[in-house]
């Protein structure tokens, strides 16, 4: 699958309906964007089952605002609507299909459970 644009109308949307998402937040004018695009749409082709998003963050500040993102390129991955990976700087494709393999290996019920458990000593403390 190629990688699709997102905008704050379909953001939502595409994370609540897809398993696994990852976005690249980019801009026109940043080199290391340009450079990492390539890479990021071969791995994309390399993996129909998982969404492959970019944030144009000129054109969608607010998207980017939300985020916090500071420093571009970011990669943010998400799986199961929880951000597992979100860290600024390019990626080399084996780096980048690392990450993904780690993504899809993970126990997302023990994740889950870590989640709500330290939502809970939270709570208490």
């Amino acid at each position: 699958m190629a990688t699709i644009e997102l905008n704050e109308e379909l953001l939502e949307k595409t994370v609540i309906d897809n398993d696994i998402v990852i976005i690249d937040f980019w801009a026109p004018w940043c080199g290391p964007c340009k450079s990492f695009g390539p890479i990021y749409e071969e791995v994309s082709e390399k993996h129909p089952d998982i969404v492959f998003a970019k944030v144009n963050t000129e054109a969608e500040q607010a998207i980017a605002a939300h985020f916090q993102i500071r420093s571009i390129p970011t990669l943010m991955i998400f799986r199961e609507q929880i951000v597992l990976f979100s860290e600024p700087g390019m990626l080399p494709a084996s780096g980048l299909e690392q990450i993904i393999q780690q993504v899809k290996d993970l126990d997302m019920d023990k994740v889950k459970a870590d989640i709500e458990a330290a939502a809970e000593a939270e709570k208490t403390s």
